[in-house]
Order: structure tokens, then C-alpha cells, then sequence
């Protein structure tokens, strides 16, 4: 009877599994390319999201000595304008804002213009944003990364937020700049992050988050709220050079809340 039971379950498992909704990433691309509103939840996203538009763009550059003549750096940059929402989604393949293109030198990035938002959301490959700069809303609240993912030099000039946000292989922010308030509240990083020269220019909260290796904000510039209220860190805290509205981390912790 056990085993009965045990094979129905599992049976209702795969059955709920294929009656997600799926959807190819190159047929998110086709709407993003039109301008179109981007909204999916509860939905399989299978393949590579590049926002970047690598493919389509490359073919049609200049060799790279002349587009740095033109353009000073090697930087092509896609603005996307559409409003982009995921809630709930597992993306199998790479979300891509920043791609390196070792072959032609170029540096691949997207910028994004509108609000967008990536929430309860689970990225099983790589999530790059390094470059990218997100202008209004960015929310990846309650999203899990279970592959590499980097933030660096990123600006984030609207709201943001990750909070319960869980980083299962080492995050990094380090150089990203949040222009306004950002929350990291009951997040988890499961090894190092870091946040090395990022600048928040309205304060930040590390309230309840778990860093479960080294927490590296050496040079890191806050201004404003630092809410650190239950912050557990594991092994180090790498804190020489943070000010904190012109404090050393040192002299902050001497009056923090516990």
C-alpha cells in the first residue's frame, strides 16, 4: 500500500511539473524587441535571456579600433524600455545584461530604462548585470540564484530591492552604486559576498541576513540607515576603509542597535 501511494504521488508530481507554463527565451526576445510590456509568472523560461542582443548587434559593428575612435571604450550598450515583470519563474537558461565578447573585443550590456522586476524567481544558470544600470524600479525580492551572479558596477537609480533573497555561489556588488535605499532584509548568502567600493548614497539593511562565509565591504561608502539589526556573519567581516556617514565600521558598531 506504501508503495502505491509513493507512485501516485510522484505521478501527480510530474504531471503538476508539465502543466507549468513553458516558454522559449527567444520567444520573450521577439516581444522585447517590439517594445511590448514583458509579463510571465509561474512560468519555465527555457534557454538564454539576452538583453544584450548580442547575436543580432555583432554583425553589424565596425572593427573595434573604430568604434573606440568613435565611442571611447568598447562598451555597446542596448537600452531596453519595455516595463519587464517575472513572478514566480525558473529561468533554465542565462539572464544576460553584460556578456565580455572575447573574439571581436567587444563588451556587450544592457540598461534598463523601465521598471522591472525578477520576484520568487529562481535563476539555475548564470544572472549577469555587471555594467548595468537599472533607471527606474529593479525588485529581485524572494528570487534564489543557484549560479554565479554579479552586480558589479551596476547603478541602481531608482528603488531596489533583495530582500529574502538567497545566493547559493559567491555574489558581487562590488563597485555597484544604489542611488537610493536598498534592503538585503532576510537574505542569505551562502559564500563570500562582496561589496568592496559599492556606494549607498541612501542607506541600506543587512537586517536579519545570513552570511554564511566572508562579508567583504571594504571601501564601501553608506550614507544613511545602516540597519545591521540581527546581521549574522560566519567567518569575517572585511570592514578597513567603509565609512558610514564618516564613521569608521569600527566606531558605527559601538552604537548600532543589537
Amino acid at each position: 500500500m506504501k508503495n502505491i501511494i509513493t507512485s501516485l504521488f510522484l505521478i501527480c508530481s510530474i504531471t503538476i511539473l508539465q502543466a507549468q507554463n513553458q516558454i522559449e527565451a527567444s520567444e520573450i526576445m521577439k516581444k522585447v524587441k517590439a517594445n511590448e510590456s514583458i509579463h510571465y509568472a509561474n512560468t519555465i523560461i527555457k534557454g538564454d535571456l539576452d538583453f544584450t542582443f548580442l547575436e543580432e548587434t555583432l554583425p553589424t559593428l565596425p572593427k573595434k579600433n573604430k568604434w573606440i575612435k568613435l565611442y571611447k571604450d568598447n562598451s555597446v550598450v542596448k537600452d531596453i524600455e519595455n516595463t519587464i515583470t517575472f513572478e514566480n519563474c525558473t529561468f533554465k537558461g542565462n539572464v544576460l545584461g553584460y556578456i565580455p565578447h572575447k573574439k571581436s573585443g567587444f563588451t556587450f550590456i544592457a540598461h534598463f530604462e523601465d521598471d522591472i522586476a525578477f520576484k520568487n524567481c529562481t535563476f539555475e544558470k548564470k544572472a549577469m548585470f555587471k555594467y548595468t544600470d537599472f533607471h527606474k524600479t529593479c525588485d529581485f525580492s524572494g528570487s534564489k540564484f543557484e549560479d554565479d551572479t554579479t552586480f558589479k558596477y551596476a547603478r541602481f537609480l531608482g528603488n531596489a530591492s533583495f530582500t529574502n533573497t538567497n545566493f547559493s555561489e559567491p555574489a558581487t556588488f562590488k563597485y555597484a552604486n544604489f542611488k537610493k535605499f536598498v534592503s538585503f532584509k532576510n537574505s542569505v548568502f551562502e559564500e563570500q559576498a562582496t561589496f568592496k567600493y559599492t556606494n549607498f548614497k541612501k542607506g541600506l539593511s543587512f537586517n536579519n541576513v545570513k552570511f554564511q562565509e566572508d562579508l567583504d565591504i571594504k571601501y564601501t561608502n553608506i550614507k544613511g540607515d545602516f540597519d545591521i539589526i540581527n546581521m549574522d556573519v560566519t567567518f569575517d567581516i572585511i570592514a578597513k576603509y567603509t565609512s558610514i556617514n564618516g564613521k569608521s565600521f569600527n566606531k558605527f558598531l559601538l552604537k548600532a542597535p543589537k
